[in-house]
């Protein structure tokens, strides 16, 4: 069994302009503007649709801005990793140079203190009658290990 459709017959009506009477008031000029056109429809069933055409609405594609938020959030992460970056490489370089300048006291302050102690012994030796300790050392033989003081 095999069925044809013949499309039904569409009749597209499109109206008229009203005719001015000539006593009538001048009709003031216009910018002439896009009118909709007007359009009526017979259905199969025999009944008349009349009404203007619609215009489609803009897809969503045309919705979307230029540019996608992907591409925005990727590029603020890419802007936002270099200047971590660029704090890291400060960061190291300021531990560096912190560490520098402790290793730097730390031997200040061993010289310093050598010093102190050296001064303290041999300041000691010569000094012998203003209240130092005076400190005497005499030869000492050592024969076949064992010492004589």
């Amino acid at each position: 069994m095999t069925h044809t459709h013949r499309p039904a017959a569409l009749e597209v009506h499109h109206p008229q302009p009203l005719a001015v009477h000539p006593t009538a008031a001048p009709l003031a000029p216009a910018q002439p503007g896009p009118t909709p056109a007007v359009q009526s429809i017979v259905l199969p069933d025999g009944r008349v649709v009349t009404g203007y055409t619609l215009t489609p609405a803009p897809a969503p594609a045309d919705a979307r801005p230029a540019v996608s938020r992907t591409a925005v959030n990727v590029a603020l992460g890419g802007v936002g990793f270099a200047a971590v970056c660029g704090g890291l490489v400060l960061l190291t370089t300021f531990i560096a140079a912190l560490t520098a300048f402790i290793t730097q006291l730390i031997t200040l302050a061993a010289v310093i203190f050598g010093g102190w102690i050296a001064v303290q012994i041999l300041g000691s030796t010569r000094h012998t009658g203003e209240g130092g300790t005076t400190v005497n050392i005499r030869k000492a033989v050592i024969k076949r290990s064992h010492f004589h003081g």
